[in-house]
């Protein structure tokens, strides 16, 4: 099941050329197909710990989650300026 758009996501695979790492929560902004029928991509913007935009990156579908109610969000330091 696709999560829903507009709601928070948890990454489930590090992104390491965006400095993101499995946890990370992001906000899900839309879906994308993939250019040559690869697997469907989803645009997640992700903001700093005081609600700043700092970036918007395309994933595959698979690299994301919905949030469960077992999870709580902790903070880090970005590894990569945005």
């Amino acid at each position: 099941m696709k999560p829903e758009l507009y709601k928070e996501v948890a990454l489930v695979r590090d992104v390491p050329e965006e400095g993101l790492r499995v946890g990370d929560v992001a906000t899900l902004i839309d879906y994308v197909p993939h250019p040559s029928g690869g697997e469907e991509g989803a645009v997640l913007e992700l903001f700093n710990a005081v609600g700043d935009s700092i970036a918007v990156i395309t994933v595959p579908l698979s690299f994301i989650a919905p949030l469960q109610s077992n999870q709580i969000p902790a903070v880090r330091s970005l590894s990569r300026a945005m």
